[in-house]
């Protein structure tokens, strides 16, 4: 296995050191391996997940606790996902199905819940505008006569 340190890693990841040893504190990533002068010791798989989380955390705009929440929920899907290809063929496939199923939607719950905000946001941006606008469309009128 090769190891990575803790520059590498921010390197390959976007992120400070920092954030990266934070993001270890609060259980986003699992704490990595240590050399014998005791140094931090990443593989491939923390990159793998500071990328997943630097994305969500980015594209869906997860708080710190949202992140937490939705990368259980990607732990639990694989998780889910692994169990349902051990149990193929056999009576247990639909009841895997079923957990993978009850994961997904709680994703696209948390997913959705930020959708609604975006929109909410939007919309009190877009009755600003559109206020500003019609106060402006006065007022050229007023001058106008």
């Amino acid at each position: 296995m090769e190891w990575l340190k803790i520059d590498d890693v921010a390197k390959r990841s976007g992120l400070t050191k920092r954030t990266i040893r934070y993001y270890e504190q609060i259980g986003l990533i699992p704490p990595p391996e240590r050399s014998d002068g005791g140094y931090r010791l990443y593989t491939e798989e923390h990159v793998t997940l500071l990328l997943k989380i630097t994305n969500a955390k980015d594209v869906l705009g997860f708080s710190l606790q949202e992140l937490q929440e939705f990368i259980a929920l990607s732990d639990a899907l694989e998780l889910q996902k692994m169990d349902y290809r051990q149990v193929k063929g056999t009576s247990l496939q639909r009841e895997k199905l079923e957990k993978i199923l009850e994961t997904t939607l709680e994703q696209l719950r948390l997913i959705e819940l930020k959708k609604q905000n975006i929109l909410k946001v939007e919309e009190d941006i877009v009755s600003l505008k559109n206020r500003a606008e019609a106060a402006l469309k006065r007022w050229a009128e007023e001058d106008a006569k």
